[in-house]
């Protein structure tokens, strides 16, 4: 691991930048938050409170990140262990796999939506390693173990927490 990279003069407006946007994110998260509904549930809790706590954490989190910008930069910043350009044929087989999964959802149900979009981003990852993306037969492995992941958690939402997934039967089993 490299060491510490030394201060920019020009790289603290561009971490100011980092946490007044954080702060701003948290700031439109509540803002958010302040429209749900204070309806309580059987804990005590309403829908609200995730919503609340993750704007709180945002903003605390860019308050501090400001802070240290406008008192010198942050504190100890490692060298960056990627590579100087980013790989855009890997990043477009994660970026598939992610907008086929929320565009086939409902038409092919949690389960194989999921396995799909497992595929195609373990295969983006691949590549942006440096090694083959796979043929047919790895695709259908990565099919395979995408829904070995996804149907345990879709029977956990919909048997166990009762949270509606879409499903490809009528049985709700897949």
């Amino acid at each position: 691991m490299a060491g510490p990279l030394p201060h920019s003069s020009r790289s603290v407006p561009a971490q100011a930048l980092i946490g007044a946007g954080a702060l701003v994110l948290g700031g439109l998260l509540a803002w958010g938050a302040s429209g749900l509904p204070p309806v309580v549930g059987y804990s005590g809790v309403g829908p609200a409170v995730l919503p609340w706590f993750v704007s709180l954490v945002l903003m605390g989190c860019g308050v501090t990140l400001l802070w240290q910008a406008l008192r010198g930069g942050y504190a100890v910043l490692e060298q960056g262990s990627g590579a100087a350009r980013g790989d855009w044929h890997a990043m477009a087989w994660v970026s598939a796999g992610v907008l086929s999964n929320a565009a086939l959802m409902t038409r092919l149900g949690f389960v194989l939506s999921c396995a799909l979009c497992f595929a195609l981003a373990v295969r983006g990852l691949r590549l942006s390693e440096g090694r083959a993306g796979g043929g047919f037969v790895q695709l259908l492995l990565d099919l395979l173990t995408g829904m070995a992941i996804a149907a345990p958690a879709f029977w956990l939402f919909t048997k166990v927490l009762a949270i509606n997934l879409p499903g490809v039967t009528a049985t709700g089993w897949i």
